[in-house]
């Protein structure tokens, strides 16, 4: 983990990020996060589960995917700097249809919704981060929608390149076809294209 050497690391660059904060707000912001290790292809969360935490992805690669008629989509992939949560299951408190995992050896920093929520109660600061957080997430899902809804196959490509370069550059190509819904054929005829022009 070459950028974090301490979990006071990460709750600095969550308060610089989101947030400005007093020593006392990262005092606490640094006592509810919990460091995880993830290895290539292991489960974070799997179908059936209850999401209670926000993940922030301090090394590695997530993928967030669901099954549709026996086939694995995937609706959102993470690297480091990234957000990670199912927000449905996270408020409402239900099983997941929702599955991540992690594409590479992985470490994230679960924020426990319960804990968050009590200590944003009581430090306005730590309340922004929260609703960024959130804020972006949702801006994050909004992209992604409007970009299958309203690009052409190689538009959606370069904004993907623009948008996501590390995981472009790092994300299996069948994932990254998956999440632009195209064939992995369509995917590299428009890849060729791209760099044509």
């Amino acid at each position: 983990m070459e950028k974090f050497n301490t979990i006071r690391d990460v709750a600095r660059e969550l308060a610089r990020k989101y947030s400005t904060m007093t020593h006392s707000e990262l005092d606490i912001l640094e006592s509810i996060l919990v460091p995880r290790k993830y290895l290539k292809g292991q489960m974070i969360l799997s179908e059936g589960e209850v999401c209670k935490d926000l993940l922030y992805v301090a090394k590695g690669m997530t993928r967030q995917f669901y099954f549709k008629n026996g086939k694995e989509l995937t609706e959102h992939m993470s690297v480091e700097g990234g957000i990670v949560m199912c927000i449905e299951s996270l408020f409402k408190e239900e099983p997941t249809r929702l599955q991540i995992e992690a594409l590479e050896p992985t470490w994230v920093f679960a924020m426990p919704k319960a804990r968050l929520e009590e200590v944003a109660l009581h430090n306005v600061n730590i309340q922004i981060l929260y609703r960024k957080m959130l804020e972006e997430s949702l801006i994050v899902s909004q992209v992604h929608a409007d970009l299958v809804r309203f690009e052409t196959s190689q538009d959606r490509y370069q904004k993907m390149c623009k948008i996501m370069p590390q995981v472009i550059l790092r994300a299996p190509l069948i994932y990254i076809a998956s999440y632009l819904q195209m064939t992995p054929e369509t995917l590299s005829r428009v890849r060729t294209a791209v760099l044509k022009k």
